[in-house]
C-alpha cells in the first residue's frame, strides 16, 4: 500500500504502525489529512477508528477489510469512517478512491451500497413500528431505538456495546433510559413491549 501511495504525487506517507494503539499514537503526533486502517488490525481498527475521530475531526478515515459483512460496513460508519474499501481493491483504483475522500466524496464498493440500500429500505414489521414514531417513538432517541433493537435480537450488553462502538456503561444507561421512558419495570418489560409492537 504504502508503494502504492508514494508513487502518486498527492500522497506523502507520514506514518506507519502495526496497531490500534501504534495508529493512534501516530495519527496524534502527524495529524495526517488521511488515515487507513486496516479493521482487523490487533487492537481493533475500529478502537483506533473511533478514538482518532473523536480527538481528530478533521482527519479523514477510511477502513481497508476483507470483510464484506454489514455489521463491520455499519459499526464503521458509525464510529465515523469516510470510506471502506476492501483488500482487494484494484492497486490503480486505490490512489483515486482515497484522493475522493480526502476530497469529500465517500468511498465504499458498489457491492456494499447495496447492502446499505437493503438495510434502510427493510421494510418488516419491527421497522415499520420503528418508523410509524408514535408516542414512545416520540421520546426514545434513535440510539435508544438502536440500543432497544438489539436488546429484542437477545444480544448481551457486550455484543451490543461492541456492535454499536458503545462502551458497556454507555449501553447500561441506554438501557435504563428505555426502561424509564417505556414506564415498566425493567429491560425484559421494555423488550416484550417492543417485541409486541414489532407484530402490528
Amino acid at each position: 500500500m504504502r508503494e502504492i501511495l508514494e508513487h502518486d504525487a498527492r500522497f506523502v506517507v507520514v506514518a506507519e504502525a502495526a496497531d490500534a494503539a501504534g495508529a493512534v499514537a501516530r495519527a496524534l503526533a502527524q495529524r495526517p489529512d488521511l488515515a487507513l486502517l486496516d479493521i482487523r488490525m490487533p487492537g481493533s481498527g475500529l478502537s483506533a477508528l473511533w478514538e482518532i475521530s473523536a480527538r481528530l475531526p478533521a482527519t479523514k478515515i477510511v477502513m481497508l477489510t476483507v470483510s464484506e459483512e454489514g455489521d463491520d460496513l455499519f459499526a464503521a460508519l458509525r464510529a465515523g469512517a469516510h470510506g471502506y474499501l476492501l483488500k482487494d481493491v484494484d492497486p490503480r483504483r486505490l490512489p483515486e478512491a482515497l484522493h475522493d475522500v480526502y476530497a469529500g466524496t465517500p468511498a465504499i464498493p458498489r457491492a456494499l451500497i447495496a447492502v446499505m440500500i437493503e438495510e434502510f429500505r427493510d421494510a418488516n414489521p419491527r421497522r415499520r413500528a420503528i418508523a410509524d414514531y408514535d408516542e414512545l417513538g416520540a421520546r426514545l432517541t434513535s440510539r435508544e431505538w438502536q440500543v432497544l433493537h438489539l436488546l429484542a435480537s437477545d444480544l448481551s450488553t457486550a455484543e451490543i456495546a461492541d456492535r454499536l462502538v458503545l462502551t458497556q456503561s454507555a449501553v447500561r444507561a441506554h438501557i435504563a433510559a428505555i426502561v424509564r421512558k417505556s414506564e415498566v419495570e425493567n429491560r425484559s418489560e421494555a423488550i416484550a413491549q417492543f417485541r409486541a409492537r414489532s407484530e402490528i
